[in-house]
């Protein structure tokens, strides 16, 4: 009389058990799910808020990995693989764009360059010699033999502050033949004729709403406000404007960053890479002949910052770099963004662009390029 339940009993555990997820599968599926939500939050919160500013810094090449990651061991999640599929693919077809790699770049051909292409360099120099032999570091950028450069940095720092500097005497006698123009902490070197040289100033984007005025207390206010230098040169018969940028620092890595003040620069950060950004698309907006966009632009292929640039202009490397994932800085010794960047514009033609190792003189690369013009001047 026992056997029914008994066996009823026996049959159900089983089925039971196979109804429910082990440990393993919840936490592959709760991956899959944290990081397409991660994503998609992503996709709508970068540039718009100073509060993902933290996870708008999150390497680029992620976008690939995890998905890809979640797909190798979607098997293991036996009941759920399918969701696990799933929920990787989707995060892949939403993050594959902002990854930043390339598999086809290792078999790029560069177009060959033609007589009188012009060789750029722009350099994050940090902090221009504050902290290195003068001597060692003009050797290092005459050896670039640029006919322009475009380098950042042109301050020292002191008590976290930036510092104006005067080297103008030394530059000249380093660079004869070249015009030199110095604003802010900017400096455009060029043996090419220079038609015009004048700053890109911020501050009309910038407000206390926005948190984004320079400091009350500065005592270098164009720091703030003044981070593009566009000079425009003369090549042949044709005039390019080349555009010096560098974009503020999101956040800063030396303060705690459960503090109060962490937070704080993080908010009015936000507020000034965004007018400087509106300021220089306004200004390229209005601007109808050939341009380069260079330096270095705190901004990954991930974020929504970088999207004036790309919609507008093509990446300096797009036809030029063999590397399916170029990185210029990295943190802990571990390289895995790229934040140095060069975009042109129709018109443009890049020969050649590659990161020059910088000699332990700074811890971004030169970025080294040689490019062409053509087409005629608009009316």
């Amino acid at each position: 009389m026992t056997t029914g339940p008994l066996t009823s009993e026996r049959t159900e555990a089983p089925a039971a058990r196979a109804g429910r997820w082990c440990w393993g599968t919840r936490l592959v599926v709760a991956a899959g799910v944290l990081w397409l939500a991660f994503t998609l939050a992503h996709r709508l919160l970068s540039g718009r808020t100073w509060l993902w500013t933290a996870a708008d810094l999150v390497p680029p090449i992620a976008f690939l990995l995890v998905p890809a990651g979640l797909l190798a061991v979607a098997r293991l999640a036996r009941p759920a693989w399918k969701l696990v599929v799933l929920l990787a693919v989707t995060a892949l077809l939403l993050g594959a764009g902002l990854s930043g790699v390339s598999p086809t770049a290792p078999w790029r051909d560069a177009p060959d360059a033609p007589a009188g292409a012009i060789r750029v360099v722009s350099w994050n120099t940090e902090f221009w010699h504050q902290e290195d032999d003068p001597g060692e570091f003009y050797r290092y950028l005459r050896a670039q033999d640029a006919d322009v450069y475009l380098l950042q940095e042109y301050v020292f720092l002191a008590d976290r502050q930036p510092r104006r500097i005067d080297d103008l005497a030394r530059l000249r006698t380093e660079f004869p033949g070249y015009q030199i123009f110095a604003e802010s902490e900017l400096v455009t070197l060029s043996r090419l004729p220079v038609v015009s040289s004048r700053t890109i100033d911020a501050l009309p984007w910038m407000s206390a709403a926005t948190h984004s005025l320079p400091p009350g207390d500065t005592d270098f206010p164009p720091y703030w406000s003044v981070k593009t230098l566009r000079t425009d040169v003369r090549a042949g018969d044709r005039t390019v404007s080349l555009y010096n940028t560098h974009l503020p620092v999101p956040l800063a890595i030396d303060r705690n960053p459960f503090g109060g003040e962490f937070h704080r620069i993080i908010r009015e950060q936000h507020g000034r890479r965004q007018a400087n950004m509106r300021a220089l698309e306004a200004d390229l907006d209005r601007n109808a002949g050939p341009v380069v966009v260079a330096g270095d632009l705190n901004a990954t292929r991930a974020m929504a910052l970088l999207r004036p640039l790309t919609d507008r202009l093509t990446d300096a490397g797009a036809e030029t770099l063999r590397s399916p994932y170029p990185v210029t800085w990295g943190f802990g010794g571990v390289p895995l963004w790229r934040l140095d960047w060069a975009f042109a514009s129709d018109g443009v033609r890049v020969h050649e662009y590659r990161f020059d190792d910088a000699a332990g003189l700074s811890d971004h690369p030169a970025q080294n390029m040689l490019i062409s013009l053509s087409g005629k001047d608009p009316a």
